[in-house]
């Protein structure tokens, strides 16, 4: 069986796709974008009724809305219940900024060496800007019946994840104290760091070893060790991470495990630069 998986999802706050649009916008587009992203952080698929009510739609708005999006092969309908699941040109098209830069075919044989050399499920994460979230884009899962599971595509809580800890690390307090008000330093288990100087003490901690370190805290029993990529401006763009059990990743495994991410990190990093 997998360890409990990363599906819990830091909420973002969406206006209500019914409001006026922001200067610039156009309506239908802005609606049409905002079901998208329901229907991405949905498990399983979410129903038409429940779309027009988390955004504030008539349910006949939100059909017509999810149809063309259908048309165009953003979304599908699937199962006897007709939910609205992502469709593949959707996928097709967020690849794209990762194919534009050749980021999947240069780290996956990383990622997999690492696995193979740390025994535990290997991750790709890509932070995004404009919300601040860790984004799931690649994984290796290893060979070991118990192991840690996460969807593609799937958002990592930054202040309780060891990719997300990683991108924290390298903010300067002036930027990471305004994000963490914003965001909420929710506790998703009973040792998530929700008090901003415990959590300001383990990114400094975290700085100066050169990887993150969830212990327990996005789900228990998981731990996750990660670093930050940066391109070739020295900006963190993405960062890898090893996930596993606490029996498996035990208090004398980290610091070895802290320096194959770091190793694997740093080599992403200046291969990455290169084929700029």
């Amino acid at each position: 069986m997998s360890t409990a998986p990363i599906s819990k999802k830091i909420k973002k706050a969406k206006g209500p796709a019914s409001g006026s649009p922001a200067a610039g916008q156009v309506q239908s587009l802005s609606r049409g974008l905002t079901l998208l992203e329901y229907i991405s952080e949905s498990t399983g698929g979410v129903s038409l009724t429940d779309l027009a009510l988390q955004a504030g739609l008539p349910n006949s708005t939100t059909h017509r809305l999810l149809m063309t999006l259908e048309q165009h092969g953003f979304v599908r309908q699937t199962g006897d219940l007709g939910l609205w699941v992502i469709a593949s040109n959707a996928f097709i098209i967020g690849s794209s900024f990762l194919e534009s830069r050749n980021l999947l075919a240069l780290v996956h044989p990383i990622l997999r060496r690492l696995m193979e050399e740390s025994g535990e499920t290997v991750n790709l994460a890509i932070l995004d800007h404009s919300e601040y979230d860790a984004v799931i884009v690649d994984q290796v899962q290893c060979n070991a019946l118990m192991r840690m599971s996460a969807p593609i595509g799937g958002k990592l809580p930054m202040h309780a994840s060891g990719a997300g800890k990683a991108f924290l690390a390298t903010l300067p307090e002036d930027r990471l104290f305004p994000l963490l008000s914003r965001k909420g330093l929710h506790a998703y288990t009973p040792l998530t760091l929700t008090n901003p100087s415990a959590l300001r003490e383990n990114l400094q901690q975290a700085k100066k070893q050169g990887f993150s370190y969830d212990d327990e805290e996005h789900a228990l029993g998981l731990r996750c060790i990660g670093a930050c990529i940066y391109d070739e401006h020295k900006e963190p763009f993405a960062a890898i991470s090893i996930s596993g059990p606490l029996s498996r990743i035990t208090d004398d495994r980290i610091t070895e495990l802290g320096a194959m991410v770091i190793k694997a990190a740093k080599e992403i990093s200046r291969e990455y630069g290169a084929i700029r």
